[in-house]
């Protein structure tokens, strides 16, 4: 189970992830996230400082934001990787297109 909270701010959308984002929920961490799809106008933080997993669904999930952003000249930034969830992305080649905070 995972509870997405967005906080929009003046100058970046800050995503507070708790929970695991497995693949029974990314459908509803879709539409929790359906802000961040559209958000051309300002950089994205993931804060994972309470999320324990994440699913390859998940992780597509976060490579459409990051292209979206980057198409629109912003960025999106993680911080509070967990040591399995670093390792998911060092694996998938993920840790190497995303910027940490």
């Amino acid at each position: 189970m995972i509870r997405i909270t967005i906080r929009n701010n003046d100058d970046n959308m800050t995503v507070y992830m708790n929970g695991r984002l497995d693949s029974a929920a990314t459908e509803q961490a879709e539409k929790d996230m359906e802000p961040l799809y559209h958000c051309d106008d300002k950089d994205i933080i993931f804060d994972f400082t309470e999320l324990s997993y994440i699913c390859s669904a998940g992780l597509r999930q976060m490579l459409e934001i990051l292209k979206n952003s980057r198409k629109h000249g912003h960025h999106v930034y993680i911080k509070g990787l967990c040591d399995n969830i670093r390792e998911a992305f060092v694996l998938t080649g993920f840790y190497e297109i995303f910027e940490y905070i």
